[in-house]
């Protein structure tokens, strides 16, 4: 039995990584982070339009292309690779499937539709429910809602955001709303946007098909972590390529780095920590789809461990580049940045490893 992506799945990676690789330049990211070209996202993220991103896992009837979870998967790896500064893992994979599970079929037609068209684009939101801080509750009453939502991401020109009370009760408001307060937020990763939302009484459509709140948030929230383990994945693996590929040019006392046995035993390293990665990936996201039981804890392992190898390769190979890898020139750091955010976001590691303990009865 083979067990890894289809065809169709390497296709659709290949086509995404080849229009990163022409529109996406480090010359070009850097000119971003630097303060020019400020409609450089907005470029990179229509052509990932063009290419289908938007509608991947929504269904046909809503005019998507209906693809399952590890196809999602895939191509958050391959935004990963790319450092893609593009909404994708919030926008167009946990907001539809949150609506799909849990919304009516007006939310269907109505968000749904509008993603595909290009439309709609959510942020997303649900620190409270997975590690709230204090003074940052969200209540809903009379159907508006109040407080405040910390690092809501896939925020920039987000028409809509999916949030959540302490319950889980999942809830969209409009990007527009009276009563909404939109403060841009500034972290160390400048290939992603992050906000916070102040909300005072602030109208919002409640996702109505959710018997139990917290089983549906969570399934949301571990679909949120896969994904962001398949960024650090592809992110990772452009490490590694990056640190043999400056071993085999640099010389150091008239030879090459890399046949020095420690630059040797470092790449090697890296390598055998990361293949396992893929596979642990790949079984989460069948997880997803076919066998939901394991789902939680597999996200969990899978967010935790990845997270972890991915940390430790980002430290490996900024080490093999020496001094050139903490160099703007070189832009390693993007890579190391987009891991070290990853890391924490919808849960550090020794959150999501408490939640599976906790899963197991430990």
């Amino acid at each position: 039995m083979y067990f890894g992506l289809s065809e169709e799945q390497e296709f659709f990676q290949e086509t995404i990584s080849r229009f990163l690789e022409g529109e996406s330049t480090i010359d070009a990211i850097r000119n971003f982070t630097h303060g020019n070209n400020s409609d450089f996202p907005e470029s990179i993220h229509s052509g990932l339009l063009e290419l289908g991103i938007n509608g991947l896992i929504i269904p046909e009837e809503y005019g998507g292309l209906e693809q399952d979870l590890l196809s999602a998967a895939a191509v958050s790896e391959t935004l990963g690779a790319g450092v893609a500064i593009s909404p994708f893992i919030g926008s167009y994979v946990m907001a539809p499937y949150a609506i799909i599970k849990a919304g009516s079929e007006t939310q269907r037609d109505k968000y749904l539709k509008g993603i595909v068209e290009g439309s709609v684009r959510f942020g997303v939101g649900l620190t409270e429910f997975v590690a709230s801080r204090e003074g940052a509750k969200i209540t809903i009453e009379s159907k508006k809602a109040n407080g405040r939502a910390l690092f809501v991401f896939d925020a920039n020109n987000a028409t809509h955001f999916l949030l959540c009370d302490s319950s889980g009760q999942l809830f969209i408001i409009d990007a527009k709303a009276k009563g909404l307060d939109i403060i841009e937020l500034t972290t160390v990763d400048k290939t992603s946007s992050f906000v916070e939302l102040i909300i005072k009484d602030v109208e919002i459509d409640r996702l109505v098909n959710q018997s139990n709140h917290q089983d549906i948030t969570q399934r949301v929230v571990d679909l949120g972590r896969l994904l962001i383990a398949a960024d650090s994945l592809g992110a990772s693996q452009v490490m590694i390529n990056k640190s043999v590929s400056y071993s085999k040019e640099r010389k150091q006392f008239g030879r090459v780095i890399g046949s020095f046995q420690a630059v040797k035993h470092m790449c090697a390293e890296m390598t055998a920590n990361l293949e396992p990665c893929y596979s642990l990936i790949w079984y989460t996201a069948h997880c997803m789809d076919h066998i939901p039981k394991e789902s939680h804890l597999m996200a969990s392992h899978c967010k935790a461990h990845v997270s972890e190898v991915a940390s430790s390769i980002a430290k490996t190979a900024t080490e093999v580049h020496g001094g050139m890898g903490f160099t703007d020139e070189l832009g390693l750091h993007y890579w190391f940045k987009r891991i070290g955010m990853n890391r924490q976001l919808l849960g550090g590691v020794d959150t999501v490893r408490e939640e599976a303990a906790n899963s197991q009865g430990f």
